[in-house]
């Protein structure tokens, strides 16, 4: 085998270059091609192009991308040629010590080629100090190489902004402490996205460590109106295909659409530059209330497994001309989450805060929680297992109050964890922190804050880094600085010996570098804007993502098959007049910046435009208090004596989001919980099945808190929804005519729906799906399909009485027609769907039990519910709040896919503004 360095961007003497507009004879196809193109880049704002050879090498061989970079007054690209036999190979000199190291050879295996670099790194001689206390001074003297597979510890925190490019801020991480992960919170402009992606990619192999970046993200397909990541798409035309919730995916109860989804957005992300998804969620939603649900695919470990397995599949392989290859161009990594299982937090709290730092298991069920996380280890295709996993923040708490697995901590400190994951399960891919978990906690108990040390609150950050590293963690979320890995390195070295310490770092680097190079990156990481462009936007997974839309929705309700094929409906859409109300949200306070009170359209009034004759609304104001909080709504409801149909837009009881005070509450100084509820107007927590004394707690002086909410009221800041619903009621009362209400809610989980349901004539359940979707269902022009995968439950008592970390103990709302809002319930046009999603995955679902007199007038029966099922005004409401025993009127606001959207998302939408 020869091997040679060719300097330059000219040809060789040995290898054919190729300039733009050349051929290559049929005699000279045994020999690499190449081409010098121009590459779209972005640095601080300013656009410029980037040359990079790119050559395609003969005998199906690899196409590398080489920079073209300045040296001694030349241009060069860093280019090796081999002789193998009868065809001469390209590769990239990555090191530029004009050598072909292992881990340069794409003809050896990713694993070769892994510990081939790996093995440099942890054996580097050059010694570097670093400060790992700026406080005191402190250093550590540690070999070079050690800094580096620090830096490939890190997953930087969330970039939110990409069209100023490559920022100067980055380049200091990148080239000091290494970081070679990136979290990207940015939308889903595709230009702005290749000028970023490629300014950084440049950046990085003109730099003495030419690993490339490996872009991350987390969901950014969702459909639903208040997608963060599409809001700066003018007009959509560069943005991606769009689907329902990981929610709505479970609700088809299709497993060909999972794959669909994961195909689609694999390609998508990768036509972005990101090549690893932190997700999906595996988190088994078996607490109705937890925050979180709407990312996961629901409640039944059996539907779970499937979509798990098929989201991994789909995402992970390449496929070319309908064949899993593996991994190819339009692979990405998966970092499946929250290990454990995440779903049980007590009362439906949630971890990212200290109001939710606990999950329970008064049912001692947490092996269910490990079936998707299993599934995704024994793939069905080629990829094999999942790349990568993501730990939960909680600690886990056994239903006498003591920790499972002997410890208090987080689940990224847990040995006994880790131990299950990587000695029971056999799991030996990358393994990483959430984000913020090595942060600081906040002080104060009702504070928020990104700090999620759960349990190891008494270390300082450099020995929460050395205590995952310990367990077997090998990176750590939300992180841009690798000098507490460079202190943990060095206290290895003290406490276990030199070998113990490289061997750990060295198995770590093998693991994080197999997530780069088996998505191509090391060959080429550049991104072509034209041919990006068109592989984000291509119209058959836009109309994949919309048919699955469709076919997510779930028909709840449907009196006199009021929603039937367009064809036998009374009237066309546009010959017909619908109301449609605004709703309002109060004011909420998130560790990313406060919302005020604001008038919403939980339906989008101008896409109705575009679809039905006449569109009428109300005239609604609003005021508010120096602090945005809702103090008074003011409307004016048209008369509807001339509308065919009342639809009313409405969505799930709204607790708050991840990044809020959800669940916890300070008066006077101190703090107590409070409910999250089901139900739209508001409930206190009194009733028999309400613990009085919590699962889990602080132990504080040997005595554990008691973080109960008995008593206490729920706070729902979208509780007008059903204020709404309620004035559109008693306006279509006023006409004295049988004017149709279909009620639309999007759900992020369970909703009680007995404060609306006997006055309605149809209610569908949506999962963040387009308001086209909703209205296309409406009005016959797709079947409904979809089926419930979660349990609706009857009433705030049988969510008291649910083990969190139990599927399926809810008693579950019957409605006036009879039907059962169970696990896999859903009407079609002519009624109860009984088919083979039913038969596989609740066989026993209860079929439909007619309970009242199909002739009764619907009004009639809308006035017979009104009385008790009325909502005083808001200022009626606070006095004297129903209650768990008293009422049927029950809560939920289960905020999954919301969270970034509601939290997150408002810091970055002021980042893209900045």
């Amino acid at each position: 085998m020869k091997k040679k360095f060719v300097a330059g961007i000219a040809a060789s003497t040995t290898a054919l270059s190729v300039l733009a507009g050349g051929t290559v004879g049929a005699a000279e196809t045994k020999a690499y091609t190449k081409v010098i193109k121009d590459y779209y880049t972005v640095v601080n704002g300013k656009e410029e192009t980037r040359k990079v050879a790119v050559v395609t090498n003969p005998n199906g061989g690899k196409t590398i991308a080489s920079l073209v970079q300045e040296k001694d007054g030349e241009q060069k690209d860093y280019i090796l040629e081999v002789e193998d036999g009868e065809y001469t190979y390209a590769f990239k000199d990555m090191d530029k010590d004009g050598e072909l190291d292992k881990y340069e050879d794409w003809r050896l295996t990713v694993e070769q080629r892994a510990k081939d670099l790996a093995d440099q790194l942890v054996n580097d001689t050059e010694m570097v100090e670093v400060v790992v206390d700026k406080d005191k001074k402190t250093t550590v003297e540690v070999p070079k190489g050690i800094t580096k597979i620090a830096g490939l510890m890190l997953f930087s925190s969330h970039e939110a902004v990409s069209k100023n490019g490559l920022t100067d801020s980055q380049k200091d991480y990148l080239t000091n402490s290494y970081v070679r992960n990136i979290t990207d919170a940015a939308g889903n402009d595709v230009k702005d996205a290749v000028g970023w992606t490629n300014a950084m990619q440049a950046f990085i192999e003109e730099s003495d460590f030419n690993v490339p970046v490996d872009f991350s993200s987390d969901p950014r397909s969702t459909a639903g109106s208040g997608d963060l990541y599409s809001d700066n798409v003018a007009g959509g035309s560069t943005d991606i295909s769009k689907w329902p919730s990981n929610l709505g995916l479970a609700a088809t109860f299709s497993e060909e659409h999972m794959y669909n989804f994961a195909k689609a957005s694999s390609e998508e992300y990768r036509a972005l530059g990101i090549a690893t998804a932190l997700g999906p969620q595996m988190d088994l939603a078996t607490e109705p209330r937890w925050l979180r649900n709407g990312g996961t695919f629901g409640e039944n470990s059996k539907l779970s497994q499937t979509m798990a397995q098929a989201y991994v599949d789909g995402s992970q392989s390449t496929y070319v001309n309908g064949k899993d290859v593996g991994w190819g161009k339009d692979s990405i990594n998966c970092m499946i989450k929250h290990f454990p299982g995440d779903g049980a937090g007590e009362g439906g709290r949630e971890s990212h805060t200290i109001a939710g730092k606990y999950a329970v298991y008064p049912g001692g069920n947490y092996e269910e929680f490990l079936n998707p996380f299993k599934a995704s280890f024994k793939l069905k295709g080629k990829t094999g297992s999942a790349a990568a996993v993501m730990t939960s923040y909680s600690i886990g708490i056994k239903a006498d109050g003591s920790p499972l697995g002997g410890e208090r901590v987080g689940s990224a400190y847990s040995s006994w964890k880790m131990n299950l994951l990587r000695k029971d399960l056999g799991f030996d891919g990358v393994v990483c922190t959430d984000w913020g978990v090595t942060s600081d906690a906040p002080v104060e108990l009702s504070i928020g804050g990104l700090g999620m040390s759960w349990g190891v609150e008494n270390l300082s950050i450099n020995d929460r880094h050395h205590r995952i590293l310990s367990v077997g963690g090998d990176m750590f979320g939300g992180n841009n600085d690798n000098a507490p890995i460079c202190y943990s390195y060095d206290k290895m070295v003290k406490e276990d010996g030199i070998n113990q310490a490289k061997a750990v770092f060295a198995k770590s680097a093998e693991r994080l570098l197999t997530l780069t190079l088996q998505t191509g990156y090391f060959e080429n990481p550049y991104l072509d804007l034209d041919e990006s462009i068109a592989r984000a936007t291509q119209p058959e997974n836009q109309k994949a993502g919309y048919q699955a839309q469709l076919d997510s929705v779930v028909l709840l309700k449907n009196k006199d098959q009021l929603i039937k094929k367009a064809s036998q409906q009374t009237k066309a859409p546009k010959d017909m007049t619908v109301y449609i109300p605004h709703s309002v949200d109060d004011a909420q306070t998130a560790i990313f910046g406060n919302s005020p009170a604001s008038v919403v359209t939980p339906l989008n009034l101008e896409t109705a435009k575009g679809i039905y004759g006449k569109v009428i609304t109300d005239e609604i104001t609003i005021e508010k208090d120096k602090a945005g909080n809702l103090t008074k709504v003011n409307v004016k409801t048209p008369d509807l004596s001339d509308v065919d149909m009342v639809i009313v837009g409405m969505r799930s009881p709204n607790n708050g989001s991840l990044f809020s005070k959800a669940g916890i509450q300070t008066k006077d100084g101190k703090s107590s919980f409070y409910p999250l509820s089901l139900q739209w107007s508001s409930y206190t927590a009194d009733g028999k099945n309400v613990r009085k004394t919590s699962i889990a707690g602080d132990i504080v002086d040997g005595k554990q808190q008691n973080r109960s909410y008995y008593g206490n009221t729920s706070k729902i800041a979208n509780e007008y929804d059903l204020t709404a619903f309620n004035n559109a009621y008693e306006a279509v009362k006023k006409t004295g005519k049988n004017i149709p209400i279909v009620a639309s809610v999007n759900c992020s989980g369970p909703v009680i729906l007995s404060e609306i349901e006997s006055r309605c004539d149809a209610i569908l359940a949506s999962f963040s799906v387009s308001d086209q979707a909703i209205f296309d269902i409406i009005n016959g022009k797709s079947e409904p399909k979809g089926l419930l995968p979660m349990q609706f439950p009857a009433n705030m008592d049988t969510v008291e009485a649910n083990k969190e970390d139990v599927a399926g103990d809810l008693v579950c709302y019957k409605d006036a027609e009879g039907n059962t809002y169970d696990v896999a319930y859903g009407l079609n046009w002519s009624g109860l769907i009984d088919d083979d999603r039913v038969k596989t995955y609740n066989p026993d679902r209860p079929v439909t039990d007619k309970v009242k007199d199909d002739n009764k007038d619907q009004n009639q029966d809308k006035d017979q519910n009104n009385d008790k099922e009325q909502t005083p005004d808001k200022s009626e409401q606070g006095k004297n709040p129903q209650t768990s025993d008293e009422t049927n009127i029950l809560p939920f606001a289960g905020l999954a896919s919301l969270a970034l959207i509601t939290g997150v998302g408002v810091f970055l939408k002021k980042k893209k503004e900045d």
